[in-house]
């Protein structure tokens, strides 16, 4: 019996396995990466090459783990093309897609990559892979985050021999599911003002390409994809696998399904029009790829990601800030914006308890439409005689922050930008020059164009009192040359132009700490996570109208956190001509971060009296919504009823939202199973209004989850919300 408890204790002393995030098996040549609840394996082959081995649900034993071994020879496909290689080189009998492809001087396009060395520090993992003959090296960064259960990949490109050699696609990484048939592909899709549509799709035999050419994430796919086996996992329960890319430019996911039931993805920069040149000793980094796993279905996939971004991706990670209410006076003023009609503007928010006042366009050069003036960032004399001051002045002494509109990367071609600078445009010689809304894209790969606009804006906040800046990008790219570069480097636009940009946010954000940064870009046209490391919230679509907004803002949750999500109220018909209560309104909006877009000079005072209510309930509940954990109940696209409840970070407060659409048959809406309480603790119910059916305001965890909530919702577009307090 000593012997036993003196084994004990020193085996307590020892490193524990579970301790350990990345581990390396020397006998075995695996490296396994815990992160959550989850295992991803990599190893070494009898061939010397990477190979993946496991991701999937975490495994307790090293013991349980084999050494890689490549896949057989099988009539015409070779080991090459039957082996879940980590990270492909184009050559030999490869026919799927590679993560790297490259063509050196001579012609030669051929890269076999083989396993070199590796380094493990903290939470981090690098792996080293050489092609077989030349100086070509693929530094693989891993990272792993146990709390959330992410794990993040990217490559790192080097060239180390004496010629040039051009990368003509460079992948962040491949993902593996385990061998088999029936699988299912979730990801987002969309248009302008229709952004983030949830599709569900059975992945068949062949390849399937999601990606942008347009120069930004687009508003037509987004860069998140999510796995099921056989599409049988629902909000609560299954098997998921799920990824997101952080590049704000053109990108692209290849998801295959091989003849042998393989199914993979493959990510990265988008290869289309792309080629980008590495002289000797040059090296070249491909975005980071998120990745992890779950086996309690999409609603906790979705919950996972969306502690990621808040605990490890946003700018105020470290000191988290609930987003403030905001008002926003574009649709008020449009350009027609100057000193007094702002201030008068003002002086509403600041009645109904707005946080955040922003003027939008029109405030600078000689911008009276979308015709001119974008490229001139000087505050127009006309319009503010005084300059920004007295405004931004008036402004705080409401109590309000003020915030400004701008459009960095555009010029029109009436602006005085565009006649000192016109090769600064986007362009090639001698073909036409096409605008969108009237307007040309800067080449912010220049780094001339870059430092003059990092200044324009760098004066513009070190002179004015800006807190928050609303910058958007209206346009997407057409004839992307580069005319001042040789050609064999013109291509590389693609990437420079994105980094410049990032470059230019990460000197505004040192430099300027107090000032928050909204990614706006016709509406959701730059939301990834590259760019949500840089501002701290995004605009979710130009589509405010609020029933359409249900479904915009449900397919953005299963990738980022409604604390990013802006949601406006505004005013009625908007987009489609249908018209909802303002109520209604600002409900499907406080579902995310919420901001005020309407003409408050045409509001009455029932409405400034109901305004100013919901916004105080907000203000009690932003804590929950911003930083706590979504649940999605019921969705708009499968029933007539959405409801989404949010639960504190404590467990304290839950407020439950639900809309119903359109009623028929006198049917009642369907029972509220709430989730994510203690079954043994008491709660107050407390309804925002009458809605909610039956006597009972304290009741436990146990019977809100398993008898539910009911909820009188008898017309077309009704909606309501109720919160649920923990009795002490």
């Amino acid at each position: 019996m000593r012997w036993t408890f003196a084994m004990a204790a020193f085996l307590a002393m020892l490193p524990s396995v579970e301790a350990q995030p990345i581990r390396y098996l020397a006998d075995k040549q695996l490296w396994v990466l815990e992160s959550g609840e989850s295992s991803y394996v990599v190893g070494v082959n009898e061939l010397n090459r990477l190979q993946h081995v496991y991701w999937g649900k975490k495994l307790a034993r090293n013991e349980d783990f084999a050494p890689a071994r490549s896949a057989r020879d099988f009539a015409f496909e070779s080991r090459e093309g039957m082996t879940t290689e980590e990270y492909p080189g184009w050559g030999g009998m490869r026919f799927y897609e590679p993560c790297l492809k490259v063509t050196r001087e001579d012609g030669v396009r051929d890269l076999a990559l083989k396993h070199v060395s590796h380094e493990i520090r903290g939470e981090t993992l690098e792996i080293r892979l050489r092609d077989i003959n030349d100086d070509i090296r693929v530094t693989l960064v891993y990272r792993v985050w146990p709390r959330t259960g992410i794990i993040s990949r990217h490559a790192v490109i080097h060239n180390g021999t004496k010629q040039q050699v051009v990368v003509e696609s460079a992948q962040s990484a491949v993902w593996y599911v385990p061998a088999g048939d029936g699988y299912r592909l979730s990801h987002l899709a969309g248009h302008w003002a229709g952004e983030t549509q949830l599709v569900r799709e059975e992945i068949q035999p062949g390849r399937k390409v999601i990606e942008s050419r347009r120069g930004n994430t687009s508003h037509q796919a987004n860069p998140w994809f999510a796995i099921d086996e056989r599409g049988a996992a629902d909000e609560e329960h299954g098997r998921v696998w799920f990824g997101a890319l952080a590049w704000s430019g053109n990108w692209k996911f290849v998801v295959e399904r091989t003849p042998y039931s393989q199914v993979r993805v493959t990510g990265g920069y988008n290869d289309f029009d792309f080629a980008y040149p590495l002289k000797p000793g040059e090296s070249f980094s491909t975005p980071v790829f998120y990745g992890g796993f779950t086996a309690a279905g999409f609603g906790d996939a979705s919950r996972r990601m969306h502690r990621f971004i808040r605990d490890e991706i946003l700018p105020d990670r470290a000191a988290p800030r609930p987003r403030p209410v905001l008002y926003n006076s574009w649709e008020a003023t449009t350009f027609d914006v100057n000193e007094a009609g702002q201030k008068a503007l003002a002086d509403k928010a600041a009645k109904i308890g707005v946080e955040l006042f922003v003027m939008d366009d029109g405030w600078f050069g000689q911008r009276n439409d979308d015709h001119a003036g974008l490229g001139d960032w000087y505050v127009n004399p006309k319009k503010f005689p005084n300059g920004l001051k007295p405004l931004i002045d008036h402004v705080n002494k409401l109590g309000m922050k003020f915030g400004l509109w701008v459009e960095p990367e555009m010029v029109n071609p009436n602006s005085d930008l565009y006649r000192a600078h016109p090769d600064w445009a986007i362009h090639f010689p001698g073909r036409p020059r096409t605008e969108g809304r009237n307007q040309l894209i800067l080449n912010m790969a220049r780094d001339d164009v870059k430092e003059y606009i990092y200044g324009l804006l760098d004066k513009l906040l070190a002179e004015n009192n800006i807190e928050f800046i609303k910058w958007d990008m209206n346009r997407h790219f057409t004839e992307p040359g580069w005319p001042n570069v040789p050609p064999t480097e013109q291509k590389k636009i693609w990437v420079k132009y994105v980094n410049n940009v990032y470059e230019i946010f990460d000197r505004l954000r040192g430099k300027f700490p107090r000032v928050e940064i909204e990614s706006c870009s016709g509406g959701g046209g730059r939301v990834d996570l590259g760019i949500l490391p840089r501002v701290h919230q995004v605009w979710t679509s130009d589509n405010t109208e609020a029933f359409d907004r249900l479904r915009i803002q449900e397919g953005f949750s299963f990738a980022y956190a409604p604390k990013v999500m802006m949601a406006w109220v505004t005013d009625v018909p908007n987009m489609n001509g249908r018209s909802t209560s303002l109520k209604y309104r600002f409900l499907a909006a406080m579902q995310g971060s919420l901001g005020i877009g309407a003409n408050l000079n045409h509001w009455k005072e029932d409405d400034y009296k109901l305004a100013t209510e919901m916004i105080a309930l907000y203000k009690r509940i932003r804590g929950t919504v911003q930083h706590g954990d979504l649940y999605r109940l019921l969705s708009p696209s499968e029933s007539d009823v959405t409801a989404n409840q949010y639960v504190s970070e404590d467990g304290k407060q839950s407020v439950v939202f639900a809309f119903r659409h359109s009623q028929q048959y006198l049917r009642p809406a369907p029972t509220l199973y709430l989730r994510g309480l203690d079954e043994k603790a008491l709660y107050r119910i407390q309804p925002i209004d009458d809605k909610l059916i039956g006597d009972q305001r304290t009741v436990s965890g146990s019977y809100l989850m398993n008898r539910g909530l009911n909820l009188r919702l008898g017309g077309d577009f009704d909606a309501t919300a109720v919160v649920v307090e923990r009795a002490e």
